[in-house]
């Protein structure tokens, strides 16, 4: 996901519990006045090691 053009990465840590990792991008408003966000991949950190 580096260098991709308008796709973000978030990670959290729930303490001792599992780690994540999501990316995800902005589409165009379908409700307007609400983003729209299109979740791309969702899980551990190994999302990324795939095409």
């Amino acid at each position: 996901m580096r260098r991709t053009p308008g796709v973000y990465e978030l990670t959290w840590s729930m303490g001792t519990g599992p780690a994540g990792r999501t990316a995800f991008e902005y589409g165009a408003e379908v409700r307007p006045g609400t983003p729209h966000v299109i979740w791309r991949r969702i899980g551990t950190h190994q999302i990324l090691t795939g095409p």
